[in-house]
């Protein structure tokens, strides 16, 4: 496992100020020294793993929707390929829902690094599916709107059925 990879997966269960960068280097296997000659400091392998997360994100609704053919199969496809993340890399949302949650503890102590990655990957994400989507508004908000609600379920540890 990539130090990113396992970034993740530690920063997703424990969040920013919960998770250790020796736990990270526990799990991929290298000593914590190694991973400060990688990233200057923790604050940069949080917004790597960050980053990291978003794109896996992105990737899925880019790759569902170039297989796809008209707004309706584009809509399943996207839906599909979301699905299949969370059910096989829930730590890729969860660890975007840390990145959400740090924003405004970060930004609370006048850094706005990790609130600028966010705002920036989740607009890439929304023009991701919104071009697909015809660049209907209204469309686009309405997929963002029944994946919050994914996230949300899969978060707390209820199946997807729990919001139907």
């Amino acid at each position: 496992m990539g130090v990113i990879r396992a970034a993740v997966a530690e920063f997703a269960r424990t969040g920013y100020h919960g998770t250790s960068t020796a736990a990270i280097a526990k799990r991929v296997g290298v000593t914590q020294p190694y991973l400060f000659r990688l990233f200057p400091d923790k604050k940069a392998i949080f917004v790597a793993a960050l980053v990291r997360s978003i794109e896996d994100t992105r990737l899925a609704f880019e790759r569902a929707a170039e297989g796809a053919e008209g707004g309706e199969g584009v809509l399943q496809a996207m839906t599909n390929a979301y699905t299949q993340l969370l059910s096989t890399r829930p730590e890729t949302l969860l660890m975007q829902m840390q990145g959400y949650v740090a924003v405004a503890a970060a930004e609370a102590q006048g850094d706005d690094l990790i609130g600028e990655v966010v705002r920036a990957g989740w607009m890439r994400i929304w023009e991701t599916v919104h071009q697909p989507l015809g660049a209907d508004a209204d469309k686009t908000a309405s997929f963002f709107a029944c994946g919050t609600l994914g996230n949300t379920l899969t978060a707390i540890g209820l199946p997807a059925s729990a919001g139907k």
